[in-house]
């Protein structure tokens, strides 16, 4: 089961290279992207896209810090206050927790 799994992720992540392969193929016309102040970039299609995607990621994960550190503070906090409450509280039996994804 887990060698079928393996082989249908290698299949997955060539069909997505191929086809992200073939896109670059099929735009390598020139794209100008102008910029403020009579500024422009001349570059393929392609490199503009993935500039583009990219740079939505980078955006996209700077807007996530502020929750993620606060989360971390507050996991810290909690961390730091569970040996007192160990004491105090029977402990919780939890099912198994199983992490599942490609």
């Amino acid at each position: 089961m887990n060698q079928l799994l393996g082989l249908l992720k290698c299949v997955l992540k060539a069909a997505i290279f191929f086809t992200l392969f073939a896109f670059a193929l099929n735009n390598q016309q020139d794209a100008t992207v102008h910029f403020f102040f009579g500024t422009q970039w001349r570059a393929p299609q392609v490199l503009v896209v993935l500039a583009a995607f990219a740079a939505g990621l980078a955006i996209g994960a700077l807007g996530m810090v502020p929750r993620w550190w606060r989360q971390r503070v507050t996991q810290q906090r909690q961390d730091a206050a569970a040996p007192a409450q160990a004491a105090t509280q029977p402990p919780i039996s939890r099912p198994d927790e199983t992490l599942h994804g490609l």
